[in-house]
């Protein structure tokens, strides 16, 4: 062995490089690699080498650094979640264009559940809107003409079947010798007394070979709260399908009117006043309701109702008739006969919808009262 001219440990020995004795390492190209601690009594050298390759100063082989896991590939989320998207629209879609159905069938079933009469209701875009209950419900309003020994009077009804059967007050037909209805489009039937009931001031009347008719949905009066807002339809002084609103402004008023013609349109139209009598607390309004009278609960409203309006319809926002108005105050009752009406001052007053729907069946019996 050939002795080192170098201070023994002061530089390392390296293998001889073919003459047999140690040689100087050429520099390394680069800084070379330190080693990477893995754990207790190991060591990692960086880079790697054959099955054969030999790590620095007799240590084993360098390996290389674990790669870290690659992440598991994951769906494209926006694709999952479109899909999703779709699915969940179809569903609601479905739902919706039922609901759509349902709101906008003008079909002319004539009874549903609880006994409601089933008729037309207000589109989906239109409800909650003026418009919408009068585009809804006026087809389902009739003028109403009647012929007396007295003359004419004018008044209202509402159809409830589609073959003609419409409910008014009692007061607008009593006496009457010949009736005849004018539909909302203007064309006229000739109609029968089917029921009357003085009593709850009601009637049933029918028309004469009528077929395919639109017809009114009968809501729930015990559900109407103060406050409401209604629309009424009818055909003030003969005005067919005259739409007004307002509120409901009181609830259960007892109202009493009379029970025959002596109260009826026919006094107001012929004499030119307001003379649409009903009594209301012990004290008498638009002239004397005669002997003949009866009493009961009404909604009370601030729409406008004026001589003509008898019979016609008082209408949720739903597109629901709620009452069948009957009576109104003029404060031109106090002047001299034969003055011009005053018209409608905002006291309205209707039969409750229920008191109508509990009275169908005895007015279809034709049993008088």
């Amino acid at each position: 062995m050939t002795e080192s001219h170098r201070p023994s440990g002061e530089y390392p020995t390296y293998p001889s490089y073919g003459n047999g004795e140690a040689a100087y390492p050429p520099p390394p190209p680069y800084e070379p690699a330190q080693p990477i601690a893995a754990g207790p009594g190991t060591t990692v050298w960086p880079g790697g080498g054959g099955a054969d390759a030999g790590g620095p100063g007799g240590y084993p082989p360098p390996q290389s650094a674990p790669e870290p896991p690659k992440p598991a590939r994951r769906a494209k989320r926006p694709v999952a979640l479109l899909a999703a998207v779709a699915i969940a629209a179809s569903v609601v879609g479905g739902g919706t264009a039922t609901l759509i159905g349902q709101l906008t069938d003008g079909g002319t079933n004539t009874t549903g559940s609880g006994g409601a009469v089933q008729g037309t209701t207000v589109s989906q875009s239109s409800a909650g809107t003026v418009s919408g209950v009068a585009a809804a419900v006026s087809p389902a309003i009739v003028e109403i003409g009647a012929t007396s020994t007295a003359g004419q009077s004018t008044g209202s009804g509402v159809v409830i079947t589609s073959d003609g059967e419409i409910v008014t007050n009692n007061h607008v037909i009593s006496g009457a010798s010949e009736i005849e209805v004018t539909l909302s489009t203007g064309k006229k039937y000739t109609a029968d007394v089917v029921g009357t009931d003085a009593d709850k001031d009601l009637a049933l009347i029918k028309l004469q070979g009528a077929s395919g008719l639109k017809t009114a949905s009968l809501g729930d009066s015990s559900e109407v709260k103060v406050g409401d807002q209604v629309v009424a339809i009818g055909s003030p002084e003969g005005l067919t399908g005259t739409v007004t609103s307002g509120i409901v402004s009181a609830l259960d008023r007892d109202v009493t009117v009379a029970k025959d013609s002596e109260g009826s349109d026919q006094s107001q139209q012929q004499q030119g006043g307001s003379d649409w009598p009903f009594e209301f607390g012990g004290r008498q309004f638009n002239g004397d309701t005669g002997t003949s009278k009866t009493t009961y609960k009404a909604i009370q409203t601030d729409a406008s109702l004026n001589p003509g309006n008898s019979g016609g319809a008082l209408i949720n926002m739903n597109g629901e008739i709620i009452g069948i108005n009957s009576a109104m105050y003029s404060p031109s009752s106090a002047s001299s006969a034969g003055s011009s009406a005053a018209g409608s001052v905002g006291l309205g007053f209707a039969i409750p919808v229920d008191t109508v729907k509990a009275d169908l069946d005895t007015l279809r019996a034709g049993d008088d009262s």
